[in-house]
């Protein structure tokens, strides 16, 4: 394995140096550097003063003698260094230049400026000073595969000044954003690239789930993408104990295409002592095994990694709570808008006729009551958007209370045809009314006037919008036992509005239920009305037991709306034998189709 240092090692060491500072002679620990030794032209030691001296295992009071008896920290490449240091006592120039070192199993990258000691006039130079860093330290390649996998005291030193600037970097980026995909992102490349991980990922965590998704990822180019894909915490001991502990758990596991035996650390990201995430980083069995620290360090970074995503996501439900806020402002005064419009309308066409009939207008009795006749019909048309208005706001105020009582299917569809029919004929449009074959009476538990609202609303808006063809009224029995107001029921009756209108295009049918939405504000100023049929008509369905649903394949293919009303008694059905109606099915599987 191989450790990258900065020039500078921060406190890590700071116990040690006191030591070592203290027990060396003369002026080289005042000069600054990590590295400070004088050399003759030799390569013998003169003088020698590292931080890490006593990290190696060397006696600082006889560290000059150990060194040039044993020869146990010198150049990998000695004779490349002697020339170098010849050509510097010679031409009296100081030089710079990175090398090589080796100590017992270790090998230590050093970058060194060797400077002549300029030497009495007249006389020749025989002393250098050299004054370095560390750059990195490494594991002799051919000892490691049989030598202990126990880090060394300055790996130790090392890996700590750097996992801590890995987390304050860390730190650093994720405070810069609230957007959540660059914070996961930029988490897992900083760890993947800087700890040489096979992988790291990151996973966003909801308690009510038993499963978490891959959000971010970095990976070795041969390993295969889990970006994602889906994680099931039962069966990931490691995900299920983080999550359960708040603490770091490290699992050795299988290694990918064949590269051997793998770790994986699992950390869970808190905020407030609850888990919001999972970081997952897998590397080689072959480096070193994590200590306690950099185990503490992990979780610090973690409940860092979880206060910048709950920040974050609650920034984001601000701003979809914002957008909403914006969205509902909009239609709300879209909706003001459109209502004016159709109270204005029928109030001053009955200001109008009444005008005509003050000011002697009409020619003749008939007339007269002509002109009366249309502002009574222009009266109860300004009354049922009123009502619609008043429904509307008792339903949000939570306000709507419903008798409940049976109801007899056949009454219902009887009262809906007389309305409806007229104004089917008046546009030259098929009507059509099926009722199931039975032997006796359907009967539903419902409120009459509300259900009879309902169906007035959709049959309505079916004539509204259909051109041509027809619109068909249907029922049919789903014998599945349900539940309203603890009461249980045989089943349920569905009752189905299908036209050959202008249907509705797919992207905007989650529109048609919404408060205050239309799905093409241009067409209310074509057709009329307030948008707040559908609404209405959903709401009054929930509160009698049953459910709205509505079908269309897109524009210009019509559009179906089902509802279910609870069936208060179970009918006998016709056998098709003795019917020829084919509209009759019964279902016990709630599955029928839209058409």
């Amino acid at each position: 394995m191989t450790i990258t240092a900065n020039s500078q090692l921060p406190n890590v060491f700071s116990q040690n140096l006191e030591s070592i500072t203290s027990k060396t002679d003369g002026l080289l620990p005042t000069l600054g550097a990590e590295l400070v030794y004088t050399q003759d032209g030799a390569g013998r030691y003169l003088t020698f003063c590292w931080q890490y001296s006593e990290l190696l295992g060397l006696n600082t009071e006889k560290i000059v003698d150990a060194l040039n008896q044993t020869q146990t920290f010198a150049p990998v490449d000695k004779v490349t260094y002697l020339e170098r240091l010849h050509r510097i006592l010679t031409s009296l120039v100081p030089e710079r230049f990175q090398c090589w070192f080796s100590y017992h199993q270790e090998l230590f990258e050093l970058d060194l400026v060797i400077s002549p000691i300029m030497p009495s006039l007249g006389t020749t130079a025989t002393t250098v000073l050299v004054m370095g860093r560390l750059v990195q330290a490494t594991l002799n390649k051919k000892q490691a595969r049989v030598a202990s996998k126990t880090p060394t005291q300055i790996e130790l030193a090392l890996r700590s000044q750097q996992h801590q600037k890995l987390v304050n970097r860390i730190t650093r980026n994720i405070r810069r954003t609230l957007d959540l995909n660059i914070i996961w992102q930029q988490t897992v490349d900083s760890l993947g690239k800087a700890l040489r991980l096979e992988r790291c990922i990151i996973c966003p965590y909801q308690p009510s789930s038993s499963k978490v998704q891959v959000k971010a990822e970095y990976r070795q180019p041969q390993l295969k993408s889990m970006l994602g894909s889906d994680i099931d915490i039962p069966s990931e001991p490691a995900f299920a104990q983080a999550l359960a502990t708040l603490e770091p758990v490290v699992m050795e596991v299988p290694g990918y295409m064949g590269s051997g035996r793998q770790k994986t650390l699992v950390v869970a990201t808190c905020y407030q002592d609850q888990a919001n995430g999972l970081i997952a980083l897998n590397w080689q069995d072959e480096c070193y095994t994590l200590t306690e620290s950099e185990l503490e360090l992990a979780k610090e970074a973690a409940d860092q990694l979880g206060t910048a995503i709950a920040h974050a996501t609650l920034y984001e439900e601000l701003e979809i709570a914002r957008q909403k806020a914006e969205e509902a402002s909009r239609l709300k005064s879209e909706f003001l808008a459109n209502v004016s419009h159709e109270i204005r309308t029928p109030l001053n066409g009955m200001i109008g006729f009444l005008k005509l009939i003050l000011e002697g207008m009409a020619d003749d009795p008939e007339e007269q009551n002509q002109f009366l006749a249309e502002a009574h019909h222009l009266s109860i048309h300004l009354l049922n958007i009123i009502n619609d208005i008043l429904d509307i706001a008792k339903i949000e105020a939570g306000k709507m209370e419903l008798a409940y009582a049976p109801v007899k299917l056949d009454e219902l569809f009887s009262d809906v045809e007389s309305f409806m029919r007229p104004q089917a004929e008046i546009r030259n449009l098929s009507f059509r009314m099926q009722m199931p074959a039975t032997s006796d009476e359907i009967i539903v538990q419902s409120n009459y006037q509300r259900l009879l609202q309902v169906m007035l609303n959709l049959v309505g808006n079916a004539i509204k919008f259909t051109h041509e063809g027809g619109v068909t009224v249907s029922a049919d029995l789903v014998l599945k036992k349900a539940n309203f107001q603890d009461q249980q029921f045989p089943g349920m009756v569905r009752v189905r509005v299908a036209d050959t209108g202008i249907g509705v295009s797919l992207d905007k049918q989650d529109k048609l239920f919404q408060l205050f939405s239309q799905v093409d504000g241009s067409r209310t100023r074509q057709y009329g009305g307030t948008g707040l049929g559908l609404a209405i008509s959903q709401k009054l369905v929930e509160a009698m037991g049953g459910e709205v649903h509505f079908y269309s394949l897109g524009e210009g293919l019509g559009s179906t709306v089902t509802f279910t009303v609870p069936l208060y008694q179970q009918p006998v059905m016709v056998s098709s034998n003795d019917s020829d109606s084919t509209s009759g099915a019964v279902s016990d599987s709630g599955a029928f189709g839209p058409c």
